[in-house]
């Protein structure tokens, strides 16, 4: 039984740079002096270091402290090229029915960028940004450039880990993505519409943002940024005043100005973390649809031909629970209002989420509902998140 769905979706951009072109079409993304980029390489050559720079002030009200944050944190930021072969749409220049000519394939390129978190080669990025990629390719600011490996990915959270062969590299700072705050500074680094290695400069706007509040994951609580990012900064950093990653950039809602999202640092070490010890990112399902009660939410219910009547003026009521599922198993209804999670108590469904979020798959996990009135507590064991989670 569902009691009532209501889907929020705003048109979401994620920001990777698309190009497609024919087999024998000219390149799509114009890469700075092709002819000069080194060949791969797993022992990259040295290249000469330029002069040291005179040294910058990191006082953030020094107009000099964004500068210094770039010189320390850029060397560690990369652009990345991927590309995959497709079939030629029918109709699409690629067949000729008369001619009796075969389809011709069609290459489509993306460039994002991303950022390298061990010496050894290991980079962070966006999981659409190398999405069914049969080739990446990753550049360093210095020029050198390596075949990428797509270690994995993970569509739920949108984290990838690729990586090269290569030591000595330079490597980002890792910040406390749990600690922001809305109104610090924020620094994007990235490769926006092909430009490579800009820099962009705002706050962060809000923390905690739910990607059901804007059309992305709800099992991710996004941080909010006004700092100018455009299709090329997937995968890149979001650092805060002191030079660390806080975040990766992720996506813009079309139309808006200023209102971009990244995925917390935190968030992206833990599903990295999996991605490299078990080869895939695990995410605990239960299997329900949530809402916050509401005044309206609850008229809409009591008014319905369900049998649920709705007493509560606040919680997070369950409107539906997926058949076969943990939730369903373990005993969860649809008119259910959840009271506490692990015995932690909620207020919103994004709290439900998010600890959910933090349960080992198999682990009965204690679930307290108000039904009818009279509050009991059931044992759930999420099962690992389906390929496509049923909406």
């Amino acid at each position: 039984m569902n009691l009532l769905k209501c889907v929020l979706k705003q048109p979401l951009i994620y920001l990777v740079l698309l190009a497609g072109v024919g087999s024998a079409g000219c390149q799509g993304i114009l890469e700075r002096n092709p002819a000069g980029e080194q060949s791969v390489s797993a022992q990259p050559q040295q290249l000469e270091r330029s002069p040291a720079t005179p040294s910058l002030s990191l006082n953030p009200g020094s107009p000099d402290f964004v500068a210094q944050i770039v010189k320390d944190a850029a060397p560690a930021v990369v652009r990345i090229n991927a590309s995959r072969v497709v079939d030629q749409p029918f109709g699409d220049l690629g067949f000729d029915p008369f001619g009796g000519r075969a389809p011709q394939e069609r290459v489509q390129r993306g460039t994002g960028s991303g950022f390298i978190v061990s010496a050894n080669g290991r980079i962070f990025t966006n999981a659409h940004v190398v999405e069914g990629a049969d080739n990446v390719s990753v550049v360093l600011q210095d020029g050198r450039r390596f075949n990428g490996r797509v270690r994995g990915a993970d569509r739920t959270t949108d984290v990838a880990v690729v990586e090269i062969d290569a030591s000595g590299l330079p490597t980002v700072k890792i910040g406390n993505s749990d600690s922001l705050l809305p109104g610090q500074a924020a620094i994007a680094i990235g490769n926006p519409l092909g430009l490579d290695f800009t820099v962009t400069q705002g706050i962060i706007s809000a923390t905690g943002r739910s990607g059901a509040d804007f059309g992305g994951s709800a099992r991710v609580n996004f941080i909010q940024t006004d700092t100018a990012i455009n299709p090329g900064n997937s995968g890149g950093p979001l650092l805060n005043s002191k030079g660390e990653v806080v975040g990766i950039n992720t996506a813009i809602i079309q139309g808006a100005s200023g209102i971009g999202f990244a995925v917390p640092i935190a968030t992206a070490q833990r599903v990295a973390d999996q991605i490299v010890t078990k080869g895939r990112a695990e995410h605990p399902y239960l299997g329900v649809q949530m809402a916050e009660l509401t005044p309206e939410l609850r008229e809409q219910i009591n008014n319905s031909n369900s049998d649920v009547r709705i007493k509560q003026e606040q919680g997070v009521i369950v409107l539906a629970v997926l058949p076969n599922s943990p939730a369903a198993q373990g005993g969860i209804r649809p008119g259910d209002i959840i009271e506490s999670v692990g015995g932690t108590a909620v207020e919103t469904a994004n709290q439900v989420q998010q600890k959910v979020e933090t349960i080992a798959i198999g682990t009965p996990l204690p679930i307290t509902v108000n039904r009818n009135g009279q509050s009991r507590t059931l044992n759930v064991k999420p099962a690992p998140l389906p390929d496509k989670e049923p909406g």
